[in-house]
């Protein structure tokens, strides 16, 4: 993990954000909903701790982990016929949201994190909603009116964002299942069209299938999924290709 983070705008902003959504959503909606000290609500309350403390501690993880690189003096050995593919990627993708890049190293934890927020989001949203629907049934419009601006504020605060991250969400997938990074769909955008106009049909080399793509990024180890470890991914030099194992006829590329 690195050590040289210095704290950010937009780290700050999500910081912020996650301290009041987890304020409002536990001593304000469940408690106003089931009681804190209610056997649904130390329920709730406990399941919701979880899931917030599992997004807090994969953040920091992707804010402070190193995401890797390429050595600059790292050159692939394209004599050796067992390696198909041959290609240096030195670029990373800039998170201004982390402070950090997303690399090799940390997407794993960056995609985990994003699982947990939009659950909290969405889970908040439901509690938020149900925590209204309980007051305006009970009557208790007058101590309702004194949360009003809580409820107003988390309600702006909680739709786009549950919206917003589930779309990145949704996107991560789709590229976890095609094993591609964020780049390497842009690429393949471009061969895509260009094997088009010479008549052939573009094929992402990376591309095992779909368990194989999630075992890849997430582990072999299912229960470790949604755990911030990354002792699976390996050093980032070597990958898997659907050609390995299939007659070569050229070792580069």
């Amino acid at each position: 993990m690195t050590l040289g983070f210095s704290f950010s705008l937009p780290v700050m902003v999500v910081v912020s954000a996650i301290a009041f959504v987890y304020f409002c959503t536990v001593f304000v909606f469940i408690d106003r909903w089931f009681g804190l000290m209610t056997s649904p609500g130390i329920m709730n309350a406990v399941a919701f701790t979880g899931v917030a403390v599992m997004c807090v501690l994969n953040y920091v993880f992707a804010i402070f982990m190193d995401p890797g690189r390429v050595p600059s003096n790292f050159l692939p050995d394209i004599e050796d016929s067992k390696v198909p593919i041959h290609e240096i990627k030195r670029k990373d993708h800039h998170c201004t949201w982390i402070n950090n890049c997303v690399g090799h190293a940390n997407y794993k934890v960056f995609f985990v994190f994003v699982v947990y927020a939009v659950i909290a989001c969405i889970y908040s949203l439901v509690l938020l909603v149900g925590s209204l629907t309980n007051d305006s049934q009970n009557d208790k419009q007058q101590s309702a009116d004194s949360f009003r601006i809580l409820y107003v504020i988390s309600g702006l605060l909680l739709v786009p964002l549950s919206m917003a991250l589930s779309g990145l969400l949704g996107w991560h997938i789709y590229l976890i299942l095609q094993n591609k990074t964020t780049i390497e769909y842009h690429e393949g955008v471009r061969a895509t069209w260009l094997q088009e106009r010479a008549g052939n049909v573009y094929k992402h080399p990376y591309d095992l299938g779909a368990y194989d793509n999630l075992t890849t990024v997430l582990g072999s180890n299912i229960i470790c999924w949604i755990c911030p470890t990354s002792r699976h991914i390996g050093n980032g030099l070597r990958f898997r290709t659907a050609y390995d194992g299939l007659p070569v006829a050229s070792t580069s590329k």
